[in-house]
């Protein structure tokens, strides 16, 4: 799913004559390019939508957005590892060397959380 995700400015810089940021979508930093966006300044809200700020938005616009989107998921699908999804969305184990979540199946069949293991164990 392609979303327009508020983010927060960080730092602005011109390369190559295109201003480029480095946007906060709720602790994920990405690079945006600001061309639509010109007079846009380091500590103001902005909508991205594929690497491009569109429009200036209201730090509690953007705070209430950015909190439901986390609370959907959608910042962890919009920005979060590809692997990693596809392995939870499949049901696999998830792969060594990448962050298991409380229930994600480990390689051994079980959950990835102590306490799940424990859970397991119980019954």
């Amino acid at each position: 799913m392609c979303l327009a995700v508020p983010g927060r400015v960080l730092t602005i810089e011109e390369r190559d004559g295109t201003r480029m940021a480095e946007v906060d979508f709720g602790g994920v930093v990405k690079e945006v390019c600001l061309e639509y966006v010109p007079d846009l300044r380091v500590g103001e809200y902005t909508i991205v939508h594929v690497g491009f700020a569109l429009q200036r938005l209201d730090e509690e616009s953007a705070r209430q957005t950015l909190e439901l989107f986390a609370g959907l998921g959608l910042i962890e699908e919009e920005f979060g590892d590809a692997w990693l999804q596809a392995s939870r969305e499949s049901g696999e184990p998830v792969p060594a060397g990448l962050p298991a979540a409380a229930g994600d199946p480990t390689p051994d069949g079980g959950p990835a959380s102590v306490a799940g293991r424990a859970e397991e164990e119980a019954r």
